[in-house]
């Protein structure tokens, strides 16, 4: 038996993916520093990605998707959910969570299904603008939906909907520049594409930018996230069309770059979206086509919309399009700096705070 404590008690319950994962982490140091004691549910992936996290204990729940074209493995799933909630039922009730904040993904689902039978106060955040699978499942039950763009796709009826934004990390905001700074001489040209890389970005973007003026590629200072058997082309490439390219796999300070970029090219994950909307830049976006929901669409039409932002699908997506989109874009400093401003007018830099302001008065 756990031992009782004074302090406030919240259990996050999350997928394993960044999505998820880090909108937990920012909301998790925003009621830390308020004195609040942390726990969080996740499955054997997502444990991988809590080490940021100020989450004492990180509990492993078993946890499967269902997909019902899958018969036999949505059965397996179906009592690995079960067993799972079970054993959450177990710890909230020991360790007495005042409040459960999920954020989406089936390894939240034991978790929030288990505050619903106890009447545990229960809070979904939602990152993208389309409802997830397990977030729609307790979207109408629980005391309040949280989203992190304003239209909100798949929403029940009767759910008690609030767009608060997406908690961001704290080195994020930190890093926020005071005003966008139009590009003269030089400019910054910041190329990401997930977690991994994206190869259609990384394939695409070398050979596009080669086919631009020159006049432009001498200004051109590209910092692009590159598949790593993508990277010695890519250098290459630059290196003959006279760019200043760096070409890595990974950027441990990506909020550095992003600060300094004049231009942003990448998918239309939350998290990159609402980086980019915060930090006020213009962007070409490329959502991933297989994403659930073409969620990445409907997030990167938060910007659309306001004339932040330019959409390519991956079949519109060849060197020739993007040339254009690039020369167009940075050869106006009108457009950059409108576009900038309306980007920003997007960023929900209080994310966190509002959200933890929400869990508190909905666990007292």
């Amino acid at each position: 038996m756990l031992m009782a404590s004074s302090m406030r008690k919240l259990l996050l319950a999350a997928g394993g993916t960044g999505g998820h994962m880090f909108p937990a982490q920012a909301l998790a140091e925003t009621l830390k520093a308020q004195g609040w004691e942390i726990a969080m549910m996740t499955d054997v992936r997502g444990k991988a990605h809590a080490g940021n996290i100020p989450a004492d204990p990180v509990i492993e729940v078993q946890a499967a998707s269902i997909s019902p074209r899958k018969p036999i493995a949505a059965v397996k799933g179906v009592l690995k959910l079960i067993k799972g909630t079970t054993q959450a039922k177990r710890f909230i009730k020991d360790w007495q969570a005042d409040i459960v904040v999920g954020f989406g993904g089936y390894p939240a689902f034991p978790a929030m299904r288990a505050a619903q039978s106890l009447g545990v106060p229960r809070i979904i955040h939602e990152q993208n603008a389309v409802l997830g699978r397990v977030n729609r499942i307790f979207a109408k039950s629980a005391n309040h939906v949280v989203s992190g763009f304003e239209q909100l796709e798949r929403l029940p009826k009767g759910a008690n909907h609030i767009c608060l934004g997406n908690p961001m990390r704290a080195q994020i905001i930190e890093a926020v520049p005071p005003k966008y700074i139009t590009p003269s001489d030089k400019i910054n040209l910041l190329i990401v594409g997930g977690s991994l890389g994206a190869k259609i970005i990384s394939e695409t973007l070398p050979a596009a930018i080669a086919m631009l003026p020159q006049t432009l590629r001498a200004k051109l200072h590209v910092v692009q996230q590159t598949r790593p058997e993508y990277q010695d082309t890519a250098r290459d490439i630059y290196k003959a069309a006279g760019v200043s390219a760096i070409c890595e796999t990974f950027f441990a300070n990506i909020e550095t770059h992003l600060a300094a970029a004049h231009y942003v090219v990448g998918r239309a994950g939350a998290g990159s979206v609402s980086e980019i909307a915060v930090m006020g830049k213009p962007s070409l976006l490329v959502p991933l086509a297989i994403a659930m929901d073409d969620h990445q669409t409907a997030n990167a039409r938060s910007l659309e919309r306001r004339d932040a932002a330019d959409i390519l699908t991956e079949f519109e997506f060849t060197s020739e399009r993007v040339k254009s989109i690039l020369e167009a874009r940075l050869n106006d400093s009108h457009w950059l700096n409108t576009a900038a401003a309306a980007a920003r007018s997007a960023g929900r830099p209080n994310a966190a705070q509002d959200l933890a302001a929400l869990v508190i008065n909905t666990s007292v």
